[in-house]
């Protein structure tokens, strides 16, 4: 009998595997999804400062009032909804730009840019850079796009601190877990 495990423990420890599986499986998702939205608000407000601040876009009915008049007013394009509706439309293309980093002590995953905005050279030391990973954060930044366009929208439509806090923590719920990262770490 000695060096058999009996079958009941066997069957005890498959059990408290199979339990701690769902909460591992979820934790992962919650980061990749928390990732996915920190990376699109970067991304998006990086797009937005590369506008010509001067550049205007008419908004507004072209109608011609009863009295020759038009309500049209001239708005900034780079926070127009119609520019960030353009925006939302190819930005999940630059997850391909990020990598996957495992934090040693919480094992808490991040999402961090491996090519830079301006050439500079990158510290990439412990990122993992692979087509899984930016398939999937790409994947979980459309979903996110898609399904918050309306609040995206609105919190970048005006300039305002901390909207991936605002955002990807309070109004969503996405990174919860989050409300202790630092805010350049994503």
């Amino acid at each position: 009998m000695r060096g058999r495990i009996p079958p009941a423990l066997c069957l005890a420890v498959a059990m408290a595997l199979a339990a701690l599986l769902p909460a591992a499986c979820a934790r992962r998702s919650q980061d990749l999804h928390c990732g996915a939205c920190r990376a699109l608000v970067d991304e998006l407000e990086w797009e937005i400062a590369q506008v010509d601040p001067r550049k205007t876009i008419q908004m507004g009915s072209f109608r011609i009032n009863p009295d020759g008049s038009q309500s049209v007013v001239e708005v900034p394009y780079a926070r127009s909804e119609a520019h960030l509706t353009e925006l939302l439309e190819r930005v999940c293309e630059k997850m391909k730009e990020y990598g996957e980093k495992v934090d040693p002590s919480t094992h808490r995953k991040s999402y961090v840019r491996v090519i830079s905005h301006d050439g500079t050279k990158m510290d990439l030391s412990g990122v993992k850079i692979d087509g899984d990973v930016a398939s999937s954060l790409k994947f979980a930044c459309e979903s996110i796009a898609e399904e918050y366009e309306d609040e995206l929208i609105e919190f970048l439509s005006h300039e305002a601190d901390n909207v991936k806090d605002r955002l990807c923590s309070k109004r969503t719920d996405l990174c919860d877990h989050a409300l202790h990262i630092p805010h350049d770490e994503l």
